[in-house]
């Protein structure tokens, strides 16, 4: 009794079976899946339209799944199609789902690009349910079954009417197993893979004894079988058509005869045949069994009797592309971390600096004449000195580039400096020798103004010329190694002009153009010193200007002037902090002379003697005199590149918006303004503040009409309202403001400090810094490249394909850093469109095509090749009776000829004795039958592939079940074995 009454003999299990097990939970979450996706009820559809798989869109929605610790992928495919219209009936309850209408649907059979269930089963909306990723696959019976089940409770509880797959199997066997429910229907989706074709199902017959042994219904005799099939013949020999593209010829860079104009020239195309096969597919589309016989010893099934042809071409994996590869060996240039010195070792100039420390040649430079006329030399007479000093340690053959290829290089760079190309001319036309036939056709292309879309260079600009010099040498000659000694050699020509006053050709005059990149601007900007300094030097030789103490005895004629009465918008922007306290203003043309002011002028008591006039007004005249009104010789502002603008914002930003930082930016930025002062003062003795500004800024003096004490009606004038603000920067300039002509003020542009900043600037840059200062200029040819060639294949494709191009890199290039990856793949894109380009070429050869080839049938031949260029898939009209269909036997001809000729232990010699000529075997349209597996005879080799669809409406699994669609698409390749069956069955009456 004890032992009874002990309570934990009172305490038992208890097995809770209301709870949910991992396949209740998976199962549950499969329907919540379809719900969110509202793939529930029945939907209507409207009917497919021929052709709707393949120009149609597909769209496709992830999520994933778990059944325990497995994770499922679960993927919802579909056409994107509008709704259908309602008619405002209801559908009916026994419909057949829209998925089984489909399978009997014969508008869209053999889909050259679309998944392969759309492909095998013909249906526009399905959800596959496969392993995710790093799953393994679904082998195990048990567990295919399991899934099954699963798929088929999930549809019956929420009434899915959309078929449901299972991936199962390895994924590369693409085995699947579905179904499809409807109201009082179902569809078993299964599928059959094997590596070798049976020999009893190597025909049409003994697929068609399978696919009514699989709906026997008891029914005698079955409904008629419909049946499409297509057979694919591969053409891969194409001996008989040489490939185009010929070879770069990398002696010709070296070539005396040609010299250095082949430097100009990107390669361009595939430097080997980018086109690898021809897949023909001919095609029977509507059959009935009983009309058409194939068995294993009899076929009707010839290709040249086939009612529909097709085409497609298979390209080349990645095919080498000259154009693609200069890109993308150049674009790694940015990676590379290496300076100059790291890549070709230090140069000898410490010992240079250690000649040069005495002080007797600081000396003799400064007393030596520095402008010289411009003698008659070569390009290696002219860097001859700076080569010297830069290879006097380094022995000839460790040089990256070699002497004739360097000079070869200068001289396509600087062609003014050979003995025949001598020219003092000015800098602003750019035109290089022996160019301006090769460059019609780019300009032409190089519609509004491509570079500045590019932030590139001119067409015929030295920056264009040298990065395509850099790409070359990239490609060619050394890599990083031989472009740092180039770049090398560039920036000691730069020097060496700098110092000697040559005018840098190839570069557009004024000040630096923002548009451009800013290694153009940076030359234009040493350009502009070069000329300043010239003009300076050629007026103190012309005048006899001795020096003393840093002034001059005589005066020269100004640089320039203003013209013109200025505008509001006349730019402040230049700002100098030169400690040079006299300039001479020097002239650049002729016309421009100092007005001498006239001898009643000079013996004006009590007033200044003017000096530095330019000419008169032609209408104003002086507030407090009858005397004209002056214009001045002004400065003209120092010219300026984007990051010294860019730098000077940044410090004008960091003053602040404190009273004192705002006055000293004003300051900063009135420079300009204040020396137009000094001289207008000059220009005019006595001149008041209203003068200045009614030539100088016309708006800022108002002027009415007002009735004096007389009562007669007089103008008069006032400063605008914003010229009265206290603290006006034009009064406080104006009051601090001498009296004092241009070419004795402080120089606004310091052409000796802004050249050495350039060539600084030049000397520091890594070769990785090059090329992404070059990086523009080589997008910009090679689209020029592109489009030259798309000229003259005319592929409109191509065209738009540019478009987008420009409009891309217009972007990127533009941004300050751009981003790598994104020109990565811009660079990838610029290859894709040389590749299609290279396709062309070959299509193109391969069927015959010529440019100056003519007619309608050539046109229409022409039009085919451009086809295959942008569509997976081309029909040829009439088949093999059409003039393509005719190119396109002669091709299949052709190779099996080869074939058979070069195969002597299959082909005996009376065998190939028999084989006719091409020409006649040309739009042959005898009675020659075919064996089961291919054609008979030399004109097409055994297909690659044969594909059967079998069709029919029967009742399963009673004859008096509801007629249903069944449908079969057998598949039969040299290594592959495949039947993808969908059968319907009728639930409710079995």
């Amino acid at each position: 009794m004890a032992a009874d009454s002990d309570p934990e003999s009172e305490v038992f299990e208890i097995t809770d079976f209301t709870t949910a097990s991992e396949w209740e939970r998976f199962v549950s979450r499969v329907e919540e899946v379809l719900n969110d996706w509202k793939l529930v009820g029945q939907d209507s559809k409207n009917p497919l339209q021929k052709g709707e798989f393949n120009s149609g869109v597909w769209e496709e929605k992830s999520q994933e799944i778990s059944f325990a610790d497995f994770r499922f992928s679960v993927t919802h495919i579909y056409l994107k199609q509008e709704a259908a219209p309602s008619d405002g009936k209801d559908a009916e309850e026994d419909a057949v789902p829209v998925a089984m209408q489909d399978l009997l649907c014969m508008k869209n059979d053999f889909p050259p690009r679309a998944h392969c269930l759309v492909r095998w089963y013909g249906v526009r909306e399905f959800v596959v349910i496969s392993p995710g990723v790093n799953c393994e696959a679904i082998i195990s019976e048990s567990k295919c079954n399991l899934l099954l089940s699963s798929v088929s409770i999930s549809l019956a509880n929420i009434g899915c009417q959309v078929p449901v797959f299972v991936q199962i199997q390895q994924k590369w066997r693409r085995m699947y197993a579905g179904e499809c429910q409807g109201p009082g229907v179902r569809t078993d989706f299964q599928i059959v893979h094997l590596r070798r074709v049976p020999s009893q199902y190597n025909h049409l017959s003994g697929l068609l004894d399978i696919f009514k042994s699989k709906i026997g219904c008891g029914l005698t005799p079955l409904p008629p079988v419909s049946i499409a099939i297509r057979f694919t013949y591969v053409l891969q020999d194409w001996q008989q058509c040489s490939w185009p593209q010929q070879p770069p010829d990398f002696d010709a860079l070296l070539s005396g005869e040609v010299g250095g104009v082949e430097f100009g020239k990107l390669p361009f195309g595939a430097c080997e045949d980018p086109v690898s096969e021809l897949h023909l597919s001919a095609t029977w589309p509507h059959l009935t069994e009983g009309i058409v016989v194939d068995n294993d010893v009899y076929s009707d099934l010839d290709p040249l009797q086939a009612p529909q042809w097709s085409v497609r071409v298979r390209k080349a994996e990645n095919p080498q592309c000259l154009l693609g590869e200069f890109l993308s060996e150049f674009f790694k240039l940015c990676l590379h971390k290496e300076s100059t010195e790291d890549l070709l070792g230090k140069s000898s100039l410490e010992d240079e600096a250690k000649d040069n420390s005495d002080i007797s040649h600081a000396l003799s430079k400064l007393t030596e004449p520095t402008a010289v006329p411009l003698p008659k030399l070569s390009v290696s007479n002219m860097v001859h000195s700076a080569r010297k000093r830069i290879r006097r340690h380094r022995r000839a053959d460790e040089s990256p580039l070699s002497s004739d290829l360097l000079n070869s290089i200068l001289l396509y760079l600087f062609p003014d400096a050979a003995e025949d190309k001598q020219s003092e001319g000015t800098p602003n036309k750019g035109v290089y020798p022996n160019l301006e036939g090769q460059l019609t056709l780019k300009k032409e292309l190089d519609d509004a103004n491509l570079f500045s879309q590019l932030k590139s260079a001119p067409l015929d600009s030295l920056t264009y010329r040298l990065a395509l010099c850099i790409c070359l040498v990239n490609f060619y000659h050394g890599g990083a190694r031989g472009v740092a000694h180039l770049w090398q050699e560039f920036v000691l020509e730069m020097r060496y002009r700098w110092e000697n006053n040559f005018l840098i050709h190839g570069l557009d005059g004024g000040p630096p153009d923002l548009r451009c990149c800013l290694l153009h601007q940076k030359l234009q900007m040493l350009n502009c010193c070069i000329e300043r300094k010239r003009a300076r030097d050629d007026g103190r030789k012309g005048t006899g200007v001795e020096k003393k103490g840093g002034c001059e005895n005589g005066r020269l004629a100004p640089q320039s002037a203003s013209l013109t009465s200025a505008s509001p918008g006349k730019s402040w922007e230049s700002w100098s902090d030169s400690e040079e306290e006299f300039f001479e203003c020097l002239s650049d043309t002729d016309e421009l002379k100092e007005v001498q002011p006239t001898e009643q002028e000079r013996s004006a008591s009590g007033r200044t003697k003017p000096e530095g006039r330019l000419q008169p007004h032609d209408k104003l005249t002086l507030l407090n005199s009858d005397e004209p009104l002056y214009i001045p010789i002004t400065q003209e502002p120092g010219p300026m590149t984007e990051d010294a603008l860019e730098e000077q914002s940044e410090v004008l930003a960091k003053l602040g918006t404190s009273a004192e930082g705002a006055h000293l930016r004003a300051r900063m930025q009135s420079a300009c303004l204040l020396s137009d002062m000094e001289s207008f003062k000059a220009a005019n003795p006595g001149c008041l503040l209203e003068d200045f500004v009614r030539w100088y800024s016309p708006r800022d003096y108002v002027e009415e009409e007002v009735t004096d004490e007389n009562g007669q009606t007089v103008v008069r004038g006032d400063l605008s309202t914003r010229m009265k603000i206290p603290g006006n920067m034009w009064v406080e300039a104006w009051e601090t403001a001498k009296a004092t002509p241009a070419r004795r003020q402080r120089r606004l542009f310091d052409d000796t400090k802004e050249a050495e900043k350039v060539l600084h600037y030049l000397a520091v840059q890594k070769p990785s810094d090059l090329t992404r200062h070059l990086l523009s200029c080589v997008i910009h040819a090679a689209i020029l490249k592109e489009k030259e060639e798309e000229v003259a294949e005319d592929i409109p494709s191509v065209r738009r394909s540019i478009q987008q191009l420009v409009s891309l890199a217009g972007k990127l290039l533009h941004h300050p850093s751009p981003d790598y990856k994104k020109l990565e793949d811009l660079i990838s894109q610029v290859a894709g469109v040389e590749a299609v380009i290279a396709h062309a070429r070959s299509l193109k050869a391969k069927f015959g095509l010529g440019k100056n080839d003519t007619g309608e049938e050539v046109e229409g031949l022409r039009r085919f090749v451009i086809s295959l260029l942008d569509e997976p898939e081309v029909s040829v009209i009439d088949a093999g009776r059409s003039y393509v269909g005719s190119i396109i036997h002669k091709l299949f001809v052709s190779a099996q000829r080869l074939a058979d000729s070069s195969d002597e232990g299959i082909l005996g010699e009376m065998e190939a004795a028999l084989l006719a000529p091409m020409e006649d075997e040309v739009g042959r349209t005898d009675d020659r039958k075919a064996t089961a597996g291919g054609a008979v005879g030399a004109d097409f080799p055994p297909p690659a592939g044969r594909e059967i669809l079998l069709r029919t409406c029967v009742p399963r699994p009673a004859p008096y079940s509801k007629p249903l669609p069944q449908r079969l698409f057998c598949v039969l390749m040299k290594e592959d074995f495949r039947l993808a069956g969908a059968f319907s069955s009728d639930t409710s009456f079995f």
